[in-house]
């Protein structure tokens, strides 16, 4: 069965640019991919070769040419789809078994962030820093339980959420005593 809002997003998507540019559209829901969080859609598009060989060295060349040439319309996109929780644009892959199946390739890309979510005054991009972290399927599971029951509106988010409750617990206190006491020690050495 199709899904009309999916379909609209490939069109709006195919649309933006000249018609060749783009080899295929992939609109990704949750569930799909385990980068999408739970209420978010995104969306992999992948950049026509045009002829050129697969490689590192190929790839980085297709990604920094269409970035240049398209500058405008990947922006313009973002506005006109600010629901969107981000958008790859990456070199499409020859190998019809590369397609399916298996870890997807990496490789160079561009990767822009949707207008998406409101970002709460005390967490503006400029004041918070980035942490990267691997999560096993059951503390995903859990994570995404969070942003289900409206704890959260992200997985960041649900990690600040965390990290503010270990924070609230009397002992956190204690543990920061400490290891200001261990910080005094160690510089006397």
């Amino acid at each position: 069965m199709e899904n009309a809002p999916t379909d609209r997003i490939e069109e709006q998507v195919r649309s933006a640019f000249p018609e060749g540019a783009i080899e295929r559209v992939q609109v990704l829901t949750y569930g799909e991919d385990p980068a999408v969080e739970p209420g978010e859609t995104a969306v992999r598009v992948f950049i026509s070769r045009a002829g050129r060989p697969e490689g590192e060295e190929a790839d980085k060349e297709i990604v920094k040419a269409f970035g240049q040439a398209n500058r405008g319309a990947v922006e313009r996109l973002r506005d006109e789809l600010p629901s969107i929780g981000w958008i790859d644009f990456r070199p499409d892959v020859q190998d019809e078994s590369a397609r399916s199946g298996g870890p997807f390739r990496m490789g160079p890309f561009i990767r822009i962030r949707g207008r998406g979510r409101p970002v709460p005054p005390d967490e503006q991009p400029d004041q918070l820093t980035p942490v990267m972290t691997r999560l096993g399927a059951t503390d995903l599971a859990t994570v995404d339980t969070l942003i289900a029951a409206g704890i959260a509106n992200s997985r960041a988010e649900v990690l600040r959420w965390a990290v503010g409750r270990i924070r609230e617990n009397p002992a956190y206190t204690q543990l920061q005593d400490r290891v200001h006491e261990i910080n005094e020690l160690k510089a006397r050495f």
